[in-house]
């Protein structure tokens, strides 16, 4: 959430910025009213609070009885109060940073540059599955049959392929010497601190997941009513929370976790839209980046996500380009959002495969994380997450890309070792 006193002092800033990311500016007003009213009642339960404590000396049994009273009823007001108003401040989303474009949708998302030139072939590309179905390593079926539309079995060596993604991407980020020079593109001698490799939960409280600010949109999430739990949609839902309600040493920032995790969307609103193949399911694979840092560091890391990004891409030979997303393509906990499209030669087009997400302290002050400086004081962490992989993307964009005339795949250089070919099919 915001800070209170940015929300009060400067309302008309938050509105315009909030309005921005296709947000109603009339929940500032909401909200700021209702503060007010609080505010009140606070200002009088402690006045109360004090007068109950000169009746209780004067032995004003009959006035303190009265008195208390009131204190109940005022108290019993102020958590209702108390527990609305938390809910309209979490509804106010993050603002954007000052270089993100303003737009209403992904159209006015801008492109910062791009790595590659798409792979051009001689004879006419196809899209994955009919490259997969002919090599029998994906089977969207039969997954039907079993599990129901935007599900797929993956089978022999492309279930190699991902395994050598993921254990290829723990090696490079658990590499000090990969990740000092990284680090080094971003800010002469920026951290190269290693990532903690870490193997989360996939279901996570509702309370919890509200915390992170994704609860919304519930449309998306898969909820188990029984037990007020949901299925992540991404593994950062659950590596955020690592430190909720802690106060971390300022010597001990950066702290980075990768996580790899199953993710679970319903993708509503989307069917007719890209459902073929692997591309857009309902389960997939994922590695994720998620950091805690000092708040002067936060744009800075950000940077070193995608950095990290695009050596691993550049590593795979495939095109990509950077983009900035717009105000309104954003999610609301985001202040600055970039993502990576990598080349899908079956497609003919770029298509999303990494995301970087920079929250400032919008999360950590959802979740109590802090950070203690060496002087003493005490502020919000800031965060950031990012994809590593999204596998089943990443393995669309290197079965269309490595694809040959008699449709077999060609396994990337640096994932030959892993997989212990060259060669699917």
């Amino acid at each position: 959430m915001l800070d209170i006193a940015l929300i009060r002092d400067n309302p008309e800033l938050v509105k315009k910025g909030i309005a921005t990311k296709n947000a109603n500016p009339d929940m500032v007003d909401a909200f700021l009213a209702l503060d007010q009213k609080w505010r009140n009642a606070t200002t009088e339960l402690d006045k109360l609070r004090a007068l109950q404590r000169a009746l209780s000396e004067e032995r004003k049994i009959d006035e303190a009885k009265a008195n208390k009273e009131q204190i109940k009823k005022l108290e019993y007001d102020l958590q209702g109060m108390s527990a609305e108003r938390e809910i309209l401040w979490m509804r106010i989303p993050n603002l954007p940073s000052g270089d993100t474009p303003i737009g209403k949708d992904e159209n006015a998302n801008e492109a910062v540059r791009a790595w590659g030139e798409p792979k051009k072939f001689l004879f006419e590309p196809k899209d994955h599955l009919a490259l997969g179905e002919a090599l029998g390593v994906i089977d969207t079926a039969r997954a039907s049959e079993v599990a129901g539309t935007r599900f797929a079995y993956l089978k022999g060596d492309l279930v190699r392929l991902e395994f050598a993604l993921v254990q290829w991407a723990m090696e490079m980020l658990g590499d000090e010497s990969v990740l000092k020079k990284i680090a080094d593109t971003v800010r002469e001698g920026y951290s190269a601190k290693l990532f903690v490799p870490v193997a989360p939960p996939v279901m996570i409280r509702s309370d919890v997941l509200q915390k992170m600010a994704r609860l919304e949109p519930k449309e998306e999430r898969y909820h188990l009513p029984h037990d007020d739990l949901y299925l992540i949609g991404s593994a950062e839902h659950t590596l955020g929370p690592l430190h909720m309600g802690e106060t971390i040493p300022e010597e001990k920032l950066p702290v980075r976790y990768v996580g790899f995790s199953t993710s679970f969307r319903r993708e509503a609103g989307s069917y007719g839209k890209d459902t073929k193949g692997i591309l857009r399911v309902h389960q997939f694979d994922k590695i994720e980046m998620e950091s805690f840092t000092a708040p002067e560091d936060g744009v800075a890391e950000q940077d070193f996500f995608v950095a990290i990004q695009e050596h691993l891409v550049q590593q795979l030979n495939i095109a990509y380009r950077i983009v900035m997303c717009s105000t309104g393509d954003q999610g609301d906990p985001d202040a600055r959002h970039l993502d990576l499209e990598m080349w899908m030669p079956g497609q003919n087009t770029y298509r999303e495969t990494h995301s970087a997400d920079y929250m400032a302290d919008y999360q950590s002050r959802r979740l109590e994380t802090k950070v203690r400086r060496k002087d003493g004081r005490t502020e919000f962490v800031h965060m950031n997450d990012a994809t590593v992989f999204a596998i089943g993307r990443t393995l669309i964009a290197i079965i269309e890309n490595y694809q040959t005339e008699d449709g077999k795949i060609e396994i990337p250089k640096v994932l030959q070792k892993y997989v212990g070919k060259k060669v699917i099919g």
